[in-house]
């Protein structure tokens, strides 16, 4: 993966080999989100998810070291198999941006992360370039298992 900070906003890549449909699939698939979504030791229960534009999503993220991290975000966007834009409102607030183009049957991820303010973005950054990297792990291995 590649990261990239601009002002107020990261901008990650991965390419997976996996077709552009069956990554769109883990990403609006309840239980599959659920598997991936977070950093490494991680683990999510979705109490409301709708995939749809103005559809809320909120979880709690549970960390490896007991805590809990309380989460809000609205779907803006859903353009099937192309992109998928959220805002998240909860703590620091952020709009991601998430699209997926073909590549000869594999997939390019740009996952975009534009921050509203610049003392939450500095707060977070490095833990964001970090934790994206290991959300894009898990996604990959996600993908494998839906392959076998």
């Amino acid at each position: 993966m590649t990261a990239t900070v601009g002002n107020n906003e990261i901008i990650s890549f991965r390419e997976f080999d996996a077709p552009r449909e069956r990554v769109f699939q883990a990403w609006t698939t309840p239980d599959l989100l659920a598997q991936w979504w977070g950093p490494h030791g991680f683990t999510n229960t979705f109490h409301e998810i709708d995939i749809s534009p103005g559809g809320t999503w909120k979880f709690t993220m549970h960390g490896p070291n007991g805590a809990d991290y309380p989460n809000h975000s609205v779907f803006v966007e859903i353009v099937p198999s192309e992109r998928i834009v959220l805002d998240h409102l909860s703590g620091h607030h952020f709009r991601i941006t998430a699209t997926f183009e073909e590549q000869n049957g594999r997939t390019a991820l740009t996952f975009r992360q534009s921050f509203r303010d610049t003392k939450d973005f500095e707060k977070v950054k490095t833990i964001c370039v970090e934790g994206n990297e290991q959300n894009f792990d898990r996604l990959g291995k996600v993908l494998e298992e839906m392959a076998s």
